[in-house]
């Protein structure tokens, strides 16, 4: 089957030489029995590309079945893929068959492989390697001819790097890699989506379909897009459902884009191994940066009211200096003055700066906390999520970023009650 054809028949749009060359592959390779690692940012449309190789191989009338290993608990995430026997462990009334049993001769598509467990990608290699798995609780092997895809957003070299992903299970499932671009790589084909899912949607709520100025298209298509065509999709949804007018200006379609549709992202931090950093841990260092300037405010006014120093201002440099004389050592902290007493404004006749002056207070030393714990930050962040969303894991995830059985260990090791 050609290009075109798969396009139309998976109702795929878009004309970019990244997305054709990733449909190119996915269409030779479906007739194989090779293993298929898909890569590609959340919401590029990694499972569309899964179906493509299931429905165009030898195995399109038997089962696919696609499986989210994120979202499945690491207890139970090796009884849910290979199954148990009855009494195997606490919970298991009786004997159930897994997924590489029950989709024999079919297709799986894993998801989010990057989260499997150390121990079940040891069963998994096996599984790869000699179509062979032991059921948990059992002693018994049993064979199944199942073809793996996979798909992943991360970077699995690192994770190997790491150690968290077995190096061996990396290129055996990486016999033929395909990569999905992101749709920032596809400019071209951003405004042909938008129309398309704008003409969905007037055909869903009996509508008709909104149109762009030239300005509104500009920012569409200048528009960083981290959700990808996910949030391309939702945007239009919105649109649709919520512009005022059908003419959609550049002002009304701003107001549906994060941070007021500006295209400009938040800075990325290198780390020195030139790995990217986070957004939490971005927030992170934030937060360390301004509790770090506000300590040493504290100490700059603590000294400036108690050393006697002057301000002088050097006419050729835009910023104050500030002088200390010659004075005994004083601790630096914060004082706090007896509340009991009655504290006086007095001006520095050197500066006319006033502060507070009184000579029958009695005062006491606290010292500048310098330390932020970020795992009780984190898990301040994991309660108020599930609070928000009255305990619901998967939306909390989504919340926070994090796929749901991160959410489901974190939950574990801080023991929070959800």
């Amino acid at each position: 089957m050609d290009l075109q054809a798969v396009k139309q028949r998976f109702q795929i749009i878009g004309n970019s030489a990244k997305l054709n060359h990733a449909l190119e592959v996915a269409i030779r390779v479906a007739n194989t029995d090779l293993s298929v690692l898909i890569t590609g940012e959340s919401g590029v449309g990694k499972e569309i590309f899964s179906q493509i190789i299931h429905l165009l191989s030898i195995r399109k009338h038997e089962d696919f079945i696609a499986v989210n290993c994120g979202a499945i608990p690491e207890g139970t995430i090796d009884s849910e893929l290979f199954g148990h026997e009855k009494g195997s462990f606490t919970g298991a009334h009786e004997k159930r068959k897994g997924y590489f049993e029950s989709v024999n001769r079919g297709t799986i598509f894993l998801d989010e492989i990057g989260e499997l467990p150390i121990g079940t990608q040891a069963r998994l290699l096996r599984l790869l390697e000699s179509g062979e798995f032991i059921k948990v609780g059992s002693s018994i092997v049993q064979k199944t001819d199942v073809r793996i895809l996979a798909a992943t957003n991360v970077n699995l070299q690192k994770l190997v790097q790491q150690g968290k992903f077995r190096e061996d299970l990396y290129y055996r499932l990486n016999t033929v890699p395909i990569l999905v671009p992101p749709l920032r790589e596809r400019k071209e084909d951003i405004p042909i989506l938008f129309r398309k899912f704008c003409v969905d949607f007037s055909d869903k709520y009996n509508t008709s379909p909104i149109q762009l100025t030239d300005d509104a298209r500009h920012l569409l298509v200048q528009y960083n897009w981290p959700g990808n065509v996910r949030q391309l999709k939702n945007i239009a949804e919105q649109a649709s459902v919520l512009a005022k007018q059908k003419l959609v200006d550049i002002n009304e379609l701003a107001g549906f884009l994060p941070q007021g549709g500006s295209s400009n992202q938040l800075p990325i931090i290198a780390k020195e191994d030139e790995t990217l950093m986070s957004d939490r841990e971005i927030l992170y260092k934030m937060i360390f940066d301004i509790k770090n300037d506000l300590n040493d405010l504290k100490r700059f006014v603590w000294s400036a009211s108690n050393a006697g120093g002057t301000f002088n201002v050097d006419e050729n440099i835009s910023h104050p200096k500030f002088e200390v004389p010659t004075t005994p050592s004083v601790p630096v902290g914060i004082l706090y003055p007896n509340p009991t007493s009655e504290p006086t404004q007095t001006i520095n006749k050197d500066n006319n700066y006033p502060y507070i002056v009184d000579d029958n207070s009695t005062y006491e030393e606290q010292s500048v906390d310098q330390t932020l714990s970020i795992s009780d930050m984190e898990k301040d962040l994991i309660d108020k999520a599930l609070k928000k969303h009255k305990g619901k894991r998967k939306d909390a995830a989504f919340d926070l970023g994090i796929s749901e059985r991160t959410l489901y260990r974190k939950i574990k090791d801080y023991e929070i009650n959800a």
